[in-house]
């Protein structure tokens, strides 16, 4: 088993470490946090030992999972890749572009694996689908969630919809062309809500909408390609698969069959895979002790990571202009 351990230890760090612990990919050593009264709570509260520095932590193991605020997230990575340790990092992986790019490279002159935490390449509806999207030519997200004080150290692009920007690069097999964006700050410092319409090379169309002032909670995205429509609710974890094909000669009453303007029929129907229930940062973290052990690519790996990163400051940047 692989000798991990995290740092930060606040809301998200908890479950990590929680799911590291239950997992028999590895064996988890304990945390570090800067806050030493949270320290203290966390190891008397659930036994995770508690090391008195972040090096001592990171000499300690052979991962270190890395869920601290974004502002940190470049010197703690740093510090574990040029100590030859293997990096898990939450999303975004840095605070800047230049980070993202010396992160990446600090891996490959280390020759260690690194993996940035998009947690919906993981979500069971995306899986089910995420091999039926080929070439789509208009993608529509929206990723709407309730008003929470957590996270607004960041844009809401870089705290809710950098999600949607690493599920449709990862599927969207084009450089991107032109960007269009408009934000809004209503409660915090930096937008609150936002827009984002993404122009690729090979003519794919992609419209993200994020808000974290909403009333209700969405996560939903759709994906238009010829003869497919695909629909997949992050949130409820579901998914909607429509397809056409050329309609038969002598079609079934129960067809649904569609003429359009050239008189061509076409058959409507409905194909819903089964999605499988799964505990989607669990799936990650394990991933990643996989790539680690076959020494292969991890699924969300720094590159990815530093280009979903480099759209959505490009979003950001784009708001200064409207």
């Amino acid at each position: 088993m692989l000798k991990a351990g995290v740092l930060g230890a606040g809301h998200l760090g908890k479950i990590h470490l929680k799911l590291l612990q239950q997992s028999d990919a590895y064996e988890l050593i304990g945390f570090y946090d800067a806050n030493p009264k949270a320290s203290e709570a966390i190891e008397k509260e659930f036994g995770y030992k508690s090391f008195p520095s972040m090096d001592a932590l990171i000499n300690a193991c052979d991962m270190v999972d890395v869920v601290t605020p974004t502002i940190h997230h470049f010197e703690c990575a740093k510090k574990v890749l040029e100590a030859g340790k293997h990096l898990f990092i939450e999303k975004p992986i840095t605070h800047t572009v230049e980070e993202a790019n010396i992160i990446r490279d600090l891996a490959k002159k280390h020759k260690v694996r690194g993996q940035v935490g998009q947690v919906e390449r993981f979500n069971p509806a995306f899986m089910a689908v995420n091999h039926m999207i080929k070439n789509p030519m208009f993608i529509e997200a929206h990723r709407l969630a309730e008003f929470n004080p957590r996270g607004t150290d960041v844009s809401v692009v870089l705290d809710l919809m950098i999600h949607d920007i690493d599920a449709i690069l990862s599927v969207v097999n084009s450089e991107v062309k032109e960007i269009h964006a408009g934000g809004v700050a209503v409660i915090s410092e930096t937008p609150d809500i936002a827009n984002a319409r993404i122009e690729f090379e090979n003519g794919c169309v992609a419209n993200l909408t994020a808000s974290r002032i909403s009333m209700k909670k969405m996560r939903k995205a759709r994906f238009f390609q010829k003869d497919a429509y695909i629909s997949v609710d992050f949130l409820e974890k579901k998914c909607e698969v429509v397809k056409m094909k050329d309609a038969p000669e002598n079609p079934d009453d129960f067809a649904m069959i569609l003429t359009n303007a050239e008189g061509v029929k076409k058959q409507i129907y409905f194909d819903n895979p089964e999605v499988d229930s799964n505990n989607a940062i669990l799936d990650e973290l394990e991933s990643f002790a996989n790539a680690i052990n076959t020494d292969t690519t991890p699924v969300v790996s720094l590159g990815q990571g530093a280009e979903a990163l480099r759209i959505a400051m490009k979003i950001i940047e784009s708001f200064k202009t409207v």
